[in-house]
């Protein structure tokens, strides 16, 4: 198996006749995801979307790709190819058409709608050519042809990219559902016609691959949802995905059957549901969704609500019910279906939504007590039976965390691909098909971006980290004014703690030791602020980590006069 090396250095020139592959998000993530392909000085892109923070990124927003090494290439991309509708897959969109807002937009009718929807906020109307499986598209110097995928949205394509080069498939995100609610299958037929013809290279979604057998059908989930229906006496209150929609078709389908009116709850999934509805992808029954604000002439009895907040965001509806911040209130008996997975990294924030539902009385059904949730990401199983059908001749594992790339690997491994022809890539990573053999050929820069509010970019690692430590350890002051000629205290040491645990009175015992280290400096004609600062910063730096083994943030100004 081909690996990155840390110290690879910029890709030489493509070659002529070859096909350069640069994934710039969704490996060693999940999230992200983005892959740029070149042929002929011309680019395509597959996905452009957005990475959510953890608790290690306090006041990020949203984490995108970093579009650094095609900036200066902007008029060569012939297109974006959107695999499907997910936010980890179109978040970034609109992020890279305020750069050049005239690059199509390549997708089905429902991915369309939803980045469609999205973009009208951002006062950006797209470029887009509405595609289908079956169908087959020249997009510049790429032929490529769109598979239907099964996943957990509807209308999910993978890609087929012909180019002298070779052929690569892209499966985005797929399972292999084989009773899907829509009765959309994977076409393995097509996948099979196109392993007849030649794969060169297989891009394969990565996500499940640790996880043994096949993933079980997405309708079994009806079931478990009757019974919980069944037994609750007021309110049901269900998280999901604002773009899950088979789960919420399901939801609604219970709701019909035990008499019970609908409100969906938050502003991304009434926009998803309505733009479902209306294309014909969500059947509601007349009269079964109302508007939140007509709930409370209703008996709870007969109330269901959905709302986004699955994954612990803290701002989503469901976790601002838990904190007691949200117009709707938990009340004893109110049944929370939480109908999704734990995406990695996400684990204690859900948890803590969990504690905080049942400490008002909530009965909470999740993953970890009932079936309320399949994945839509094929298991290994599933990934086995596709490469056999598939036949790859190299076999690049994407989407997923280092674990799922390796277990993808060694599926591949398995059904026969050589290990020399399976590339472990990274972020960044270069990867390039030249006379049929796939191999790693260079690094480009391919970091994370931060969103902060209305500042794309401008947050970087040094601010995450003087962030968390304002968090962790808090922050003191040093406010001191000294002569801009003799360098001698004529005011202060004044000092003042924030968030750090330590008594202002305290710092009575350090004052002398800066005021000694400041007098002796001042005789060794030391005046520049900057270094006074330094002296400060040290000092005081050295007493509290001596006295209380903490490390907050030292602000130390120096004043002249």
């Amino acid at each position: 198996m081909s690996h990155p090396h840390p110290e690879l250095g910029s890709p030489p020139p493509l070659p002529e006749g070859g096909l350069r592959v640069t994934p710039l998000g969704g490996l060693g993530e999940i999230g992200r995801n983005m892959t740029v392909f070149e042929y002929g000085g011309r680019l395509l892109i597959v996905d452009c979307g957005v990475l959510f923070p953890e608790e290690e990124q306090p006041g990020i927003d949203l984490i995108l790709p970093d579009f650094s090494s095609i900036r200066d290439r902007l008029d060569d991309i012939e297109g974006i190819v959107l695999t499907h509708g997910h936010e980890d897959h179109i978040g970034g969109v609109p992020f890279l058409l305020r750069e050049k807002p005239d690059i199509p937009l390549i997708g089905s009718k429902l991915t369309l709608a939803l980045i469609e929807a999205k973009l009208q906020e951002h006062r950006i109307r797209p470029y887009t050519l509405e595609v289908a499986e079956g169908n087959r598209e020249r997009i510049g110097p790429f032929d490529c042809e769109f598979v239907a995928v099964n996943h957990s949205i509807p209308d999910a394509l993978a890609v087929a990219i012909r180019t002298p080069a070779g052929m690569v498939v892209h499966t985005g995100d797929f399972k292999m559902d084989q009773l899907p609610l829509d009765n959309r299958l994977t076409d393995l037929h097509a996948f099979a016609r196109l392993s007849e013809e030649g794969i060169d290279l297989l891009l394969s979604d990565s996500t499940n691959a640790e996880v043994p057998g096949f993933v079980p059908p997405e309708r079994d989930i009806s079931n478990v949802l009757r019974q919980v229906f069944a037994g609750a006496r007021k309110r049901i209150i269900v998280a999901s995905f604002a773009s899950h929609i088979h789960r919420i078709q399901q939801i609604l389908d219970a709701a019909h059957e035990y008499g019970r009116r609908v409100a969906f709850v938050g502003r991304s999934m009434v926009r998803n549901m309505g733009i479902a509805r209306d294309l014909g992808y969500l059947k509601v029954p007349p009269g079964l969704v109302v508007d939140v604000k007509t709930l409370d002439d209703l008996p709870d009895s007969e109330v269901v609500l959905v709302c986004t907040g699955s994954q612990g965001e803290p701002m989503a509806a469901l976790s601002r019910m838990a904190n007691r911040d949200h117009q709707i209130r938990i009340v004893h008996g109110d049944t929370v279906i939480l109908a999704s997975s734990l995406i990695p990294g996400n684990e204690n924030a859900v948890y803590r939504v969990i504690n905080g539902l049942t400490r008002w009385g909530a009965n909470v059904v999740h993953k970890g007590n009932a079936k309320v949730h399949v994945s839509g990401h094929a298991s290994a199983g599933e990934l086995l039976y596709f490469y056999n059908i598939c036949r790859p001749k190299n076999l690049m594992p994407v989407h997923g965390e280092w674990r799922h790339l390796r277990a993808n690997a060694e599926l591949g491994a398995l059904t026969g691909v050589p290990h020399d022809r399976i590339v472990i890539a990274e972020d960044g990573v270069a990867v390039d098909l030249i006379e049929g053999k796939a191999k790693i050929s260079g690094k480009v820069q391919a970091g994370y971006v931060y969103v902060d509010g209305l500042s794309v970019g401008d947050v970087g690692e040094p601010a995450l980290k003087d962030r968390k430590i304002l968090g962790d350890e808090g922050i003191i002051s040093v406010f001191v004014v000294v002569d801009s000629s003799t360098g001698k205290i004529t005011g202060g040491p004044h000092i003042q703690a924030r968030g750090s645990g330590i008594d202002d009175s305290a710092f009575g015992d350090v004052v002398p030791r800066i005021t000694e280290v400041l007098e002796r400096s001042a005789q060794d004609g030391v005046v520049e602020p900057h270094q006074l600062q330094q002296l400060v910063r040290r000092t005081l730096g050295k007493w509290v980590s001596d006295t209380y083994r903490r490390r907050p943030m030292i602000l130390p100004v120096v004043v002249e006069v």
